[in-house]
């Protein structure tokens, strides 16, 4: 595929022009407030913005192997949000071209442009689904992860396991905490509580006995314990 003349690949200018033609500055001014003014918006709501990129893909299909992380990158230098949105999806979707040295670009992605919306996405769906196809990578670069300065890459390596239920590595997961516990920053908070009420609905005794062992933040118990007390209240309607 080449170039185009403005310096975008065509499958970026692909989706590119069909957003575009979506653009709604009505939704863009207060989808551009909830983010605190940090990124611009095409103005197009999650359901519609799903349903365009799933047309897209279907239509023009994947980019090849070799052109994988040139379109995500491109993707992200976008101005509009919805942008990253769908460079984090085709990420997503590329799975089976993922090579053991993608991590190094898709680490980029966390710390530019970083937000709850994209960190989150990209710890779930794209560095948990990764580490487990290349679980001999992991322990290397999440323990990098979490000793960072960089507060996004240490919620990264709280929550890559969030959707891994009964393959929950609990050792990690512990160890990963510790160091964090006393953080003073709310998107680490929030985090850990998280990690702790989604791994809950697996395993309660242990988030339980580790909220009481642990001198957690009030916002990490309150979260975690959430957890705790959804599956109480489901045994007693038993």
């Amino acid at each position: 595929m080449k170039k185009s003349g403005n310096n975008l690949l065509p499958y970026v200018e692909g989706i590119r022009h069909k957003f575009a033609g979506h653009r709604s500055s009505s939704n863009a001014a207060p989808m551009k407030k909830y983010m605190r003014d940090q990124f611009e918006f095409f103005g197009i709501k999650s359901v519609l913005r799903r349903e365009l990129s799933k047309e897209y893909i279907k239509f023009v299909g994947l980019p090849s192997r070799n052109e994988l992380e040139k379109t995500i990158i491109q993707l992200w230098n976008q101005p509009e949000r919805e942008l990253q949105y769908f460079a984090m999806e085709l990420l997503a979707a590329s799975k089976k071209m993922w090579e053991p040295t993608d991590m190094k670009w898709i680490e980029k992605l966390v710390t530019t442009k970083s937000w709850w919306d994209t960190v989150d996405f990209l710890a779930s769906n794209a560095a948990g689904p990764w580490f487990r196809k290349f679980p001999e990578k992991k322990s290397e670069i999440t323990s990098r992860w979490n000793a960072s300065e960089n507060f996004w890459l240490q919620r990264m390596s709280i929550l890559f396991q969030l959707k891994y239920k009964a393959e929950t590595d609990t050792k990690i997961l512990r160890s990963y905490i510790l160091p964090l516990m006393e953080s003073k920053e709310f998107f680490i908070r929030k985090a850990i509580g998280w990690a702790l009420r989604e791994y809950a609905k697996t395993d309660p005794k242990f988030v339980s006995k580790l909220v009481k062992e642990l001198p957690l933040s009030p916002l990490s118990k309150k979260e975690a314990m959430k957890g705790i007390e959804r599956i109480r209240r489901r045994e007693e309607a038993l």
